[in-house]
């Protein structure tokens, strides 16, 4: 489970150190009970646990679940608590609290007041418990989480198995200068031509293994810059596109920069020089500086950063011999003349082109070859690496360290100059480890081939664990010629160790891999993390023999929501509301892990649990079990009811979470606590609801909707009163849908409220035109529309009817009874504002449920009262209902109230209502709904 936490608390764990910013919600811990030491393997970690904490957070608290149980371990004592990872209330109110992750699974707490120094956790701890406790997992391997590429702060690409690019990251297109347009939909033999290398070790990662990628002067197709040597990895990826592969390269090209210089500089007889290609000068040997004349108390003339020919080591006869040598070299091939010098020896020279691209390598001919390279030159160019960097001797020294090797280490770096380095580091206490935790022996410099780059974990001293890029490069006279296979053949040379620290770049991985796929409040897998979870039991699926599964149930997902979420957010607050979901979270990530599954939130009060090997009747049984008891939020129990829809695993992951949606949404129509079970004609209807939900949009456009008229007839007069206009749907393929079919669709966007405006301006021009044709004998005719307050209150609903009514005079409007339950003030102002503007307001469907709430007659500004046609339909054969009607009738007039009967169907219903003292009735007995042409004929006859 994931143990709460409270508002300023909510920030996903850093997968590698667990930090979170606050507090968690305060939840009770269960009861202790003291572990006996029976299991030999159990013993072990117990005892593991224990040094651990006492060597490194003797002031801390450890809260861990291993195996079934929870321990809490503190101050050197064991104890059994649980079966749920909650944190004591001791925790919430003070001191800090560290998340114990891996792969999202939270493995334990630990927590500290911070001693009497006030010193937080150290990382090392968090990450050696974390390491300890994932071990200790049956599934400890865990599987790779969603990435989000594009916003990687690396150079990302994630590709399809046929090696197109499908997402890359913005480093990656600023690595290869080279836009969205010029890579996206393109193969990597199309941008990045000429590298079958390359393409040979991205087919290793197609066929599921992770790779490193031989380094590579890589240029895009479309760029324009220059090429630039870049290092990287490729690894097999299942994530929320599918499968693919996922390589990240980085731009190594200064430190291919840097080696070549050292190597040059190596692979030269002195005198030496390391020339651009238009001829400058960038190091040199000191044998070749001395060779020019010095006079006596004066320093060596300058020869770094200036042309070859410049030198004045040279003799003025030999200028422009050195000047055609540089050319000629640089144009291709190898030159060599005999130059004159200042002093008038005679210095072979040869310049010829260096192993690093656009480097030139000027070196005397004949002298002795042997001589030391210069040591201070080299150093200060380790020193100006990013990266911490060692030159290692054929016999596996020391001979050069920069600072960076030196601070990584903890030791003065003239300490380690001559001495054999893999002894060195033993001593040291340097460990090293894979990047899967597993442990490796420190290698023999002499026997390990090069080149090399491989990632490792590196624990150093201090208790340090990093993540760090080992590169291992051949340098000295054989380096530019050494296969790239060979072992260990460094006898004439040396290797260049280069350690990059990538920890910060592993941990933004991770945890970017954590958020894509978990949601930040509960800790629970999100959508992503769910059709993972989904997906990878598919595949087990497909592994296990037909007879098993057919013996076993592939499973059921059983999807929730929590009835009147937004009100209950109202009621309770943010804060205490998300404590509340934190502990729905923990209930439902137990009852999933209990069966092997896991739970996610989808959205707002929306969550989710998958169950493997339950059919739904079980899995639904199961998560009505664990939300029988109410959840806590503070000191008080708070009951919730739920919407539940369950959907076995049928189809695809997508398909499995959208079908247990479908039966949730189902089961919300039914009203709180309402069950949904996932059936094809469920999927079906919601299909028919949004093709049905696209033609309403352009219904209005197309002239498509239509009024009828039902007039209403005055008992004691006999005379026609006005009418209730009825909206109908003539669909161009469906035919006539009456409102019923329609209206519950078009309220779910501000497509009801177009509707509901449309129908006021139809209704009173028709009531116009009436007035206009039969003005005579129907001077104060009028017409009634049905408006739904929920409606008006939605996007100022009201606000955009009210200019209507005042221009052109309200008509009568009939609100549902239902709706005014609502006693609010807001529903009085609204009611008040339409009597304002001259609307008669009337209350439909009176007396029957929510409609014979009395309270609402004398509350709101009301002018009729319309008798819902289930009373009308009994009269007058039964007395009863005889009887409520004309209580009902007697009430109305004495709260100065008409009433109107509506679903009149026969003559004696009519008598009936007459001798009640009804005041008008409506229904198939007096006229039924008409067109507005035929309404005009059957006034005429009256």
């Amino acid at each position: 489970m994931t143990p709460s936490l409270s508002k300023s608390k909510r920030a996903a764990p850093d997968p590698v150190t667990g930090k979170r910013a606050s507090h968690p919600a305060p939840i009770q811990i269960s009861a202790r009970v003291h572990v006996p030491s029976t299991d030999h393997s159990s013993s072990a970690l117990h005892t593991a646990l224990r040094d651990l904490l006492r060597v490194h957070a003797p002031e801390a608290a450890l809260l861990a679940r291993v195996g079934g149980a929870v321990l809490h371990l503190q101050n050197d004592i064991l104890e059994l608590c649980g079966p749920e990872l909650e944190p004591p209330e001791a925790w919430l109110e003070s001191g800090e609290m560290t998340w114990l992750s891996r792969d999202g699974e939270l493995l334990g707490l630990l927590w500290s007041d911070g001693g009497p120094e006030g010193r937080p956790v150290s990382p090392t701890a968090t990450e050696v418990l974390t390491m300890l406790l994932a071990a200790s997992r049956p599934d400890g391997a865990g599987r790779e989480a969603e990435v989000l590429v594009t916003q990687l702060p690396v150079a990302t690409a994630w590709l399809t198995p046929e090696l197109v690019f499908r997402r890359v990251s913005r480093p990656f297109l600023e690595l290869l200068d080279i836009s969205d347009a010029g890579v996206l939909g393109h193969t990597v033999a199309e941008v990045l031509p000429g590298h079958p290398a390359l393409l040979g070790a991205l087919q290793g990662a197609v066929a599921g293994r992770s790779v490193h990628l031989p380094d590579a002067l890589l240029s895009a197709k479309e760029a324009d810059t220059a090429p630039r040597w870049v290092r990287g990895e490729a690894r097999p990826y299942l994530g929320g596109w599918g499968a693919g592969v996922m390589v990240t390269l980085q731009d190594v090209s200064g430190e291919y920069e840097r080696a070549a210089r050292v190597s040059a500089l190596l692979d030269t007889r002195t005198p030496a020089a390391l020339l651009t290609e238009d001829g400058t000068v960038l190091h040199a040997s000191p044998g070749l500086s001395e060779l020019a004349p010095q006079m006596p108390g004066q320093p060596v003339p300058a020869l770094i950063g200036a042309p070859l020919w410049d030198w004045p080591g040279f003799d003025g006869a030999s200028v422009a011999a050195a000047r055609d040598l540089v050319r000629l070299a640089a144009a291709g091939g190898e030159a060599q003349a005999d130059l004159i010098l200042a002093g008038g020896e005679t210095l072979t020279l040869s310049v010829r082109h260096s192993a690093a691209s656009g480097l030139l390598v000027a070196e005397s001919v004949g002298v002795p070859v042997g001589g030391a390279a210069p040591l201070g030159l080299i150093t200060q160019m380790l020193s100006l690496s990013e990266d911490a960097t060692v030159l290692v001797d054929a016999a596996g020294r020391a001979q050069l360290i920069n600072e960076r090797a030196a601070l990584l280490l903890g030791v003065e770096a003239s300490r380690l100059v001559g001495l054999g380095l893999t002894r060195v580091l033993g001593e040291l206490g340097v460990k090293v480890f894979s990047p899967d935790g597993q442990p490796l022996a420190l290698p023999d410099w002499r026997t390990l081939p090069s080149p090399l780059c491989r990632e490792v974990l590196l624990a150093l001293p201090g208790h340090s664990l990093r993540h760090m890029e080992l590169r291992v490069t051949p340098v000295g006279p054989e380096a530019g010629r050494r296969e790239t296979g060979n072992r260990g053949n460094v006898q004439s040379g040396g290797l260049l160790l280069t350690l990059r620290d990538v920890t910060v770049l592993r941990r933004a991985e991770a945890k970017m891999h954590h958020d894509a796929r978990h949601d930040a409040l509960t800790g629970l897998h999100n959508r992503v993390g769910l059709r993972e979870d989904l997906a990878a039991l598919k595949k087990t699926e497909l592994e296990t023999a037909e007879v098993e599964a057919a013996e076993n149930p592939v499973g059921a997902l059983v999807c929730l929501n929590i009835d009147g979420f937004s009100a209950l957010n109202t009621a309770l607050g943010r804060v205490a509301c998300d404590r509340l979901l934190i502990g729905l979270a923990a209930r439902l990530s137990d009852v999933a892990g209990g069966k092997g599954g896991s739970a996610a939130r989808l959205e707002g009060g929306t969550f989710a649990v998958l169950l493997p090997g339950l059919d739904i009747h079980d899995a639904l049984e199961a998560v009505q079990r664990s939300l029988s008891v109410p959840l806590r939020c503070g000191p008080r129990e708070t009951p919730l009811t739920f919407a539940l829809g369950v959907a076995a695993l049928d189809g695809t992951a997508e398909d499995s979470i959208s079908n247990a949606e479908i039966a949730v949404r189902h089961a919300r129509q039914q009203g709180r606590g309402g069950l949904g079970f996932y059936t094809p004609a469920l999927r079906a209807g919601v299909r028919s609801a949004y093709a049905l939900e696209e033609d309403l949009r352009g219904a209005l456009t197309a002239r498509e909707f239509t009024l009828l008229y039902q007039p209403v007839l005055g008992l004691k007069s006999g005379k026609p009163l006005g009418a209730e206009s009825l909206l109908r749907w003539q669909h161009p393929e469906l035919g006539l849908l009456l409102p019923h079919s329609f209206l519950e669709v078009a309220g779910r966007s501000e497509l009801i409220t177009h509707i509901g405006e449309w129908v006021v301006e139809e209704a009173v021009a028709s009531r116009d035109r009436v007035r206009a044709e039969c003005g005579e004998t129907h001077p104060e005719w009028q017409v009634s529309v049905n408006l739904s307050l929920e409606e008006l209150r939605r996007s100022e609903g009201l606000s955009r009817l009210l200019p209507l009514l005042s221009a052109q005079g309200a008509p009568d409007i009939e609100v549902a009874a239902g709706s005014l339950l609502d006693h609010s003030e807001e529903t009085l102002d609204m009611l008040g504002q339409l009597r304002s503007h001259g609307a008669r307001l009337s209350v439909d469907d009176f007396g029957d449920g929510a409609g014979s709430n009395l309270s609402a007659l004398t509350r709101f500004p009301l002018d009729a009262i319309k008798l819902h046609p289930t009373l009308t339909a009994r009269l007058p054969g039964d007395p009863r209902v005889v009887t409520l009607v004309a209580s009902t009738i007697d009430l109305a007039h004495r709260l100065g109230l008409k009433v109107v009967a509506v679903g009149v169907e026969r003559s004696e219903q009519l008598d009936i209502l007459r001798e009640l003292g009804c005041d008008a009735a409506q229904g198939y007995g007096v006229c039924p709904p008409l067109p507005e042409t035929e309404l005009l004929a059957w006034l005429a006859e009256r």
